[in-house]
């Protein structure tokens, strides 16, 4: 699977709030909340379910990736998503490990599962 989501009773704003605080604990920092609900009705599309983009950097790995290979760029910053869907909030992010396949560069695949496991507790922890 190329993603790991999980599910939460908590509500979309909580589950935010608790993911910023597990993150932080691994150095990663919310560079930017995308609301895509909010943007598709002001450009005049319905949405309705509530759907945030969180992306998020830990600098000291963004330096260590790019350094080897450029192209990882291509996939900065992670992209963490919680949304509401059937009653539940997911939180949910592609997998550094299957992204890292598309630059057919194998020195990166342990940096990555390295990454890959630190944001799944960060997931885990704020559910």
């Amino acid at each position: 699977m190329f993603h790991y989501t999980v599910e939460t009773t908590k509500s979309l704003e909580e589950a935010i709030q608790s993911l910023e605080q597990s993150l932080k604990e691994e150095k990663f920092g919310v560079l930017w909340q995308f609301d895509v609900k909010d943007t598709l009705q002001k450009k005049g599309f319905e949405f309705n379910q509530p759907f945030q983009v969180l992306e998020v950097c830990n600098p000291k790995e963004a330096q260590r990736v790019l350094s080897q290979n450029q192209l990882v760029g291509y996939f900065l910053p992670c992209k963490i998503v919680v949304y509401e869907d059937a009653g539940m909030t997911k939180i949910g992010m592609p997998k550094p490990t299957a992204l890292i396949q598309m630059v057919e560069d194998e020195s990166l695949n342990e940096i990555a599962r390295d990454i890959e496991n630190r944001m799944i507790s960060c997931i885990d922890k704020s559910i």
